[in-house]
């Protein structure tokens, strides 16, 4: 049995009985040099600090002991911890956890929030911009003292430096401490002493947060965008899932790898773009969105860098030989591909690949009211081929 003993800042003082008493009996510790650091002379356990790489300890815990193993983790083991990942390992019937008071809920009690109402993001293993939302409030856990001025020079280039941050130190700990500043002020003056155990309580302002498909202009682009209207019908065709991954092949603005990324939680996506001022581009938007887009270049050649997709998009570059065939292959069984057509070349290769493998063909057309003199007509949008196949 692996049993996971949460330890706060504030050490064994903080421990309820029943965590003290499994240290107590325990033969032999895990944690990090911190963690174990927090310990006092009343464990007598031999103390073993994670190596780096971490993951090959785990696999091997118990591998040399015949009784039980004891770890030590920071607060809640289960939220963003080392509990979760050894129950992903062993399953839930070899893990036992005792978790202490998270630092997420020391976080809301210390600002007045409600733990239901924030999210939490965590920045471990994690770029900064992942951090960056539109709006409402979150409990950013930290990667070390240089996560606050990397986010708050983030929310500052997006157009929020007006987000309320505050940097909790050592919370629940005798050094506790609480800063509090606008992100632009932070990112003007970051703090030099910021100690490496800390999370941010980030009110993200203005807030401007949307449910749904998003304009065009919210996203940086030269005209190469799949417009709102035909971006909504491709994305219930994608039908994002929680924690997929998709490839936007030839990704323009990357607004489809955006939209299917803030669809559904832990969405990421792949997008391959051969012109190097657009891959910029959707890098800026990528950040701005605070989404995991990974930016490649141009596909088929660089398909053999990414994982395996549950589901990809193409919307441009179809008539490039041998295109749709290496994406077809990378598909795995079962995953989806959408295909958005405009010109008569690339309808006719569309065409070719739906009589072979079927699937779903779709037209849409659709116009804009605008002026016409002093009267109202309808201009004509350029009409859009969908195919639709699952593998």
């Amino acid at each position: 049995m692996i049993v996971v003993v949460g330890i706060g800042a504030d050490g064994m003082a903080g421990l309820p009985a029943a965590s003290r008493n499994e240290l107590a009996r325990a033969t032999v510790v895990y944690g990090s040099k911190r963690q174990l650091d927090l310990l006092d002379d009343s464990i007598r356990a031999a103390r073993r600090a994670w190596p780096s790489p971490m993951m090959p300890a785990l696999r091997t815990l118990l591998d040399d002991t015949d009784g039980d193993v004891h770890v030590v983790a920071s607060g809640d083991p289960l939220l963003h911890g080392v509990g979760s990942v050894l129950i992903r390992m062993y399953g839930a019937d070899a893990v036992t956890v005792l978790p202490h008071v998270s630092s997420v809920t020391l976080a809301c009690s210390r600002v007045g929030w409600s733990v239901q109402d924030t999210e939490i993001i965590s920045l471990v293993s994690a770029e900064p911009h992942t951090a960056v939302r539109r709006g409402g409030q979150a409990v950013v856990l930290s990667r070390d003292a240089t996560s606050p001025a990397a986010l708050a020079g983030l929310l500052t280039e997006t157009g929020r430096g007006d987000s309320e941050l505050t940097v909790l130190e050592q919370l629940g700990g005798p050094r506790e401490l609480r800063r509090s500043a606008t992100a632009r002020e932070w990112a003007a003056r970051p703090p030099r002493d910021v100690d490496a155990l800390n999370v941010m309580a980030v009110r993200y302002l203005p807030d401007d947060r949307r449910a749904g498909t998003l304009p065009d202009d919210a996203f940086a682009h030269d005209g190469q965008i799949t417009k709102q209207s035909i971006r909504a019908v491709t994305l219930a065709a994608l039908g994002p899932r929680p924690g997929e991954l998709l490839w936007d092949v030839g990704a323009g603005s990357g607004s489809i790898a955006i939209e299917w990324c803030r669809s559904a939680p832990g969405c990421r996506a792949v997008a391959f773009e051969r012109d190097t001022q657009r891959r910029d581009r959707i890098a800026v938007n990528a950040r701005a969105f605070g989404v995991r887009v990974d930016v490649c270049g141009a596909a088929p050649e660089n398909l053999m860098v990414a994982p395996d997709p549950a589901a990809i998009f193409i919307g441009g570059g179809i008539t490039q030989p041998g295109l749709l065939d290496a994406c077809l292959d990378r598909l795995p069984s079962g995953g989806r591909l959408v295909v958005n057509a405009v010109t008569v070349e690339s309808e006719a290769v569309v065409a070719q690949y739906y009589s072979r493998l079927g699937g779903e063909l779709r037209r849409y057309q659709h116009y804009q009211g605008g002026a016409i003199g002093g009267f109202t007509g309808w201009r004509p949008a350029l009409p859009v081929t969908q195919w639709t196949v699952v593998k």
